[in-house]
């Protein structure tokens, strides 16, 4: 008897995405290709579709003979480059700087190349994109996964194969809060640092040097003091991770900002300035100061206080306290949650430059340097310093889940409250999404992918980011796939770079190129009642809200939310450090406040139709409608 056949694959069965995912992007020779490709051919039900495999067999055949024949050339080439450039590498880079009108060009141009080499070897690694048609023709491979508990209450969830990537922490909805404005933001954290007794933890892009920063900093001044002069002085330790490139900009800068928290506590501060180790030798030296942080940058903003945690996408900056429109949510005495950031914040700090009272850096003791070192060394030591975070305290929460609900042991969740543990049941679950190409961890990509691709019909998808630079790979999920979306971007007037002096005041019209772009191949194919986008505006406001919220088929609240500081674009993907978390809830409560923020954000917004390209401030110069594929990898 034949096996029934499903779009889901064979008798009905699901296969894990996740799994199919390694199954058609891990390393294959053309050889175990074809095999691959004939084991699932094999088992398509029928003698007439056997033909087909036959055919298909052949066809990959010719097409890796052809591959490797152009495999063969392209190596060739390469290594006659390469000879000509160790032949003349001083008589190129001065033939560079007199060709090139000003370093920013060249610091795109050698960007580029390295983006280039960066492709090349990982196309190396892909395998055929016939494979990606092997999920829809193969038996279902089972997840390697135990099977949801009736005693678990996550294991009604569908979102649970993500806790096989990063801890899972179960936590009460009423200790999750959306804030839904700047002032809201600044007055919460203030707040927090006042009564911060052990730990104060932040970790953002940059901080800024005007009043509204001065005043940040001074509460973290006055409540160091406190912790002195107390009749019991607590141990407070305060952390600020910033990125080197940006937090060193100019005279006054966010590391003179912080020397006198230094200065005044050296036992008691740390501040930490990563620096990204692709931006090293020649490049670094060549790059002016504005344009070096295009590079890589430390893009991760958490801020911790105590037991309880914030996580955004605003910087430490006046413009995110006042009229610079962000996401912000609040983790109430959330401590796993906690102790897994300052873990995480740490580790990044101790592969970072750390500041010293007289303003110079120094790297930790035994750590390799970021830009001095060898890169291939430096980046290792950082992978494993990170991951070891992020397998620890997984293992950590899996150990927990096991004494929680599959102990042995008689004692009952009723008696176990009678005896003092009074945590309400988790009807939440956060999963922590960290994204770290330079050091070869991609956990966030491959959560968005996956959630992406598993969207299914009648879902809808709310999508925002100030930056609508979409990675290749998510525009073609966007287009490939068949929930609904709702693409929120920002409009040019509310752009971060809207009215900036020199090259970057034409970054908004670049956002404009890049969306149109995007809308026509929308329009192409016909899906413009499937895709929408939309341009959010408000006056004397800028836009840099960034997330998702997912709407399941048939349900008017969403039950999943992705909040961070990831743009979703190449630079989120490939060049940054980033950090977001998945929210799942089930409380309708919280489910309510996901929805009025996302409703918040798109009723100030237009829908773009081709009328909205027409008007005038969404004419984009022939100029910058030519630079722009050559530099979109750099903001």
């Amino acid at each position: 008897m034949q096996a029934a056949w499903s779009p889901c694959g064979f008798n009905g069965q699901t296969s894990d995405p996740l799994l199919w995912r390694d199954h058609y992007s891990s390393p294959v020779s053309p050889r175990g290709e074809t095999e691959a490709w004939g084991r699932c051919s094999a088992s398509l039900p029928g003698p007439g579709l056997r033909r087909l495999r036959a055919c298909t067999v052949s066809a990959l055949a010719f097409v890796n003979k052809v591959r490797a024949r152009r495999e063969r050339k392209r190596k060739r080439r390469i290594s006659m480059a390469v000879a000509a450039a160790a032949a003349a590498g001083p008589v190129f880079w001065r033939r560079l700087l007199g060709l090139l009108p000003g370093r920013p060009g060249l610091a795109a141009l050698l960007g580029r190349l390295s983006d280039r080499l960066g492709r090349n070897r990982d196309r190396q690694r892909r395998r055929s994109p016939w494979l990606l048609l092997a999920p829809l023709l193969s038996p279902t491979v089972p997840q390697v996964t135990s099977p949801p508990c009736c005693l678990c209450p996550e294991g009604v969830h569908r979102f649970q194969w993500i806790r096989n990537l990063v801890p899972e922490f179960g936590v009460s909805s009423s200790h999750v809060r959306v804030l839904s404005s700047p002032a809201e933001f600044f007055e919460l954290m203030k707040g927090q640092i006042r009564v911060a007794k052990r730990r104060v933890v932040m970790a953002s892009l940059y901080l800024g040097t005007g009043p509204l920063e001065q005043e940040l900093v001074d509460c973290l001044e006055s409540t160091l003091e406190k912790s002195l002069q107390a009749k019991f002085p607590s141990n407070l330790k305060v952390s600020i991770l910033l990125d080197f490139t940006r937090g060193s900009r100019g005279r006054k800068n966010s590391r003179t900002m912080l020397l006198p928290l230094l200065q005044r506590f050296p036992e008691q501060v740390r501040v930490s300035l990563f620096h990204t180790p692709h931006l090293r030798g020649l490049l670094r030296l060549l790059i002016p100061e504005r344009f070096n942080e295009t590079i890589g940058l430390q893009h991760i903003k958490v801020y911790l206080f105590d037991n309880s945690v914030i996580l955004s996408g605003a910087n430490l900056s006046d413009s995110y306290f006042t009229n610079r429109q962000d996401r912000y949510v609040f983790l109430q005495d959330c401590v796993e949650i906690a102790d897994f950031f300052t873990e995480l914040v740490d580790a990044v700090g101790d592969v970072s430059l750390q500041l010293q009272g007289d303003d110079t850096v120094q790297v930790v003791d035994g750590m390799v340097h970021p830009y001095k070192g060898d890169r291939a060394e430096y980046c290792k030591a950082a992978n494993k310093r990170v991951m070891d975070v992020i397998n620890s305290a997984r293992t950590r929460q899996q150990m927990l889940h096991a004494q929680t609900f599959h102990s042995n042991s008689l004692l009952t969740q009723e008696d176990a409250a009678a005896a003092g543990d009074r945590r309400p049941a988790p009807d939440t679950w956060i999963y922590p999404l960290i994204q770290m190409k330079p050091f070869e961890i991609q956990i966030d990509e491959i959560v968005t992918e996956t959630l992406l691709t598993e969207a299914e019909r009648g879902a809808k998808v709310y999508l925002t980011t100030g930056y609508f630079n979409l990675t290749q790979a998510y525009m073609d999920l966007v287009l490939g796939t068949r929930a609904e979306y709702q693409i929120l971007l920002a409009s040019p007037e509310v752009n971060g770079f809207f009215g900036a002096k020199g090259v970057a005041g034409a970054i908004p019209a670049a956002y404009v190129h890049i969306e149109r772009q995007f809308y026509s191949e929308v329009c192409s194919l016909g899906q413009q009642e499937r895709v929408q986008l939309q341009e959010y505006w408000r006056r004397g406001w800028t836009f840099h809200a960034k997330g998702l919220w997912l709407y399941l088929a048939g349900s008017s609240l969403p039950c999943l939310t992705l909040i961070g500081s990831p743009n979703f674009g190449y630079r989120s993907v490939h060049r940054d450090l980033e950090a977001q978390i998945a929210i799942v809830t089930e409380n309708e409560a919280l489910q309510q406040q996901l929805h009025q923020e996302q409703e918040q954000l798109y009723l100030r917004s237009g829908v773009v139709s081709s009328a909205t390209f027409e008007q005038p401030s969404r004419q984009v110069k022939l100029w910058v409608k030519m630079v722009t594929p050559l530099i979109k990898n750099f903001f």
